[in-house]
């Protein structure tokens, strides 16, 4: 049986990619916790790639919000990277839209 959904991490240099691909959700519970080890030792930057999930429940918005908590305890920045509609809707609604900013919304740094 094929899985409705996936999380896997995915590394480059000086960063690490956490994709989330169709449903994301309690099934994937497993997956979820090898992946959030797996990005916090990475090497620099992680960045969340929500553009193909189609569902998000709240063990979904429960990972993210756990890998957003202990990237930050460690110093690690994150992003969210071209959020799906599904999940724009759900950060909005639980009023945590703002705490992963966009890469194109993370402010620049002043020149000079």
């Amino acid at each position: 049986m094929v899985a409705a959904g996936e999380i896997r991490v995915e590394t480059e240099p000086g960063l690490t990619v956490v994709r989330m691909v169709g449903e994301i959700d309690v099934a994937l519970r497993e997956q979820a916790s090898g992946s959030m080890v797996a990005a916090l030792t990475g090497d620099g930057a992680i960045v969340v790639d929500a553009s193909e999930v189609t569902f998000i429940d709240s063990s979904g918005l429960a990972f993210v919000m756990q890998l957003l908590r202990a990237a930050r305890e460690a110093g690690i920045a994150v992003t969210l990277r071209d959020p799906s509609r599904a999940v724009r809707d759900v950060l909005e609604i639980v009023g945590a839209a703002s705490l992963l900013p966009e890469p194109d919304d993370e402010v620049p740094t002043p020149v000079g």
